[in-house]
């Protein structure tokens, strides 16, 4: 049974779901919507450029997590799922997660975005197992920091390589699929790596490792 990897954002959805998270928090009047709008923006393109500081990132994005009740973020994440998520799900990523599953491989998603966030997007896509930003829990609350190695650039082969020898897995066979340059240390690691609707950088790097490129999108 080979093991199918999936970054979610930009991948399997046509968006970023960290960014439209944090749109979705001005849209509802939770933070200041010009400090916090402004600071998005700036985080989002610097993840898009590779030089995001993620730690400094996470002390921004999950500061809401910490300052409203578990009931009000489950109302919102409802909403987010309906207005944000289900019109940026890709069809032809579905169809492609679909042949995976039929081959009986095992699928899993690998995101820098958090769990809060990518939990019921990956039980939205019928993906079983995630790797995400773990925001740390205390007493049944969000505290505003992260719980282990952030899944983000060599992060993600830190907290895979943690993944698979938890479930005595290999990365014989292994495929992953990615659109971001910062995801490079993790498409070296795999079996094949295969870039959908890459940035820039990435599809760079892919022609010149004659990795295949792909597109999920709409033509």
């Amino acid at each position: 049974m080979s093991l199918a990897i999936f970054d979610l954002d930009n991948t399997l959805i046509a968006g970023d779901s960290d960014h439209a998270w944090g749109e979705f928090l001005v849209e509802q009047g939770a933070v200041d919507a010009k400090i916090y709008r402004e600071a998005n923006e700036r985080y989002f393109q610097l993840y898009q450029s590779g030089e995001l500081d993620i730690h400094e990132y996470l002390a921004f994005s999950l500061k809401p997590l910490a300052e409203n009740s578990p009931e009000q973020l489950a109302a919102w994440h409802q909403q987010f799922m309906a207005a944000k998520i289900e019109p940026i799900i890709l069809p032809r990523a579905e169809e492609l997660l679909a042949r995976h599953r039929a081959r009986g491989d095992t699928l899993l998603i690998i995101t820098a975005t958090n769990r809060f966030i990518t939990a019921p997007i990956a039980e939205r896509l019928g993906v079983d197992e995630l790797i995400a930003i773990e925001p740390e829990v205390i007493d049944g609350r969000y505290t505003g920091r992260v719980s282990g190695v952030p899944s983000f650039q060599a992060g993600k082969v830190t907290r895979l390589e943690e993944w698979l020898s938890e479930r005595d897995h290999t990365l014989d066979g292994s495929t992953f699929y990615s659109d971001s340059i910062n995801d490079l240390p993790l498409l070296e690691r795999v079996d094949t790596a295969i870039a959908v609707d890459p940035d820039e950088q990435l599809r760079a790097a892919a022609q010149e490792r004659n990795w295949r490129i792909i597109s999920l999108r709409d033509q």
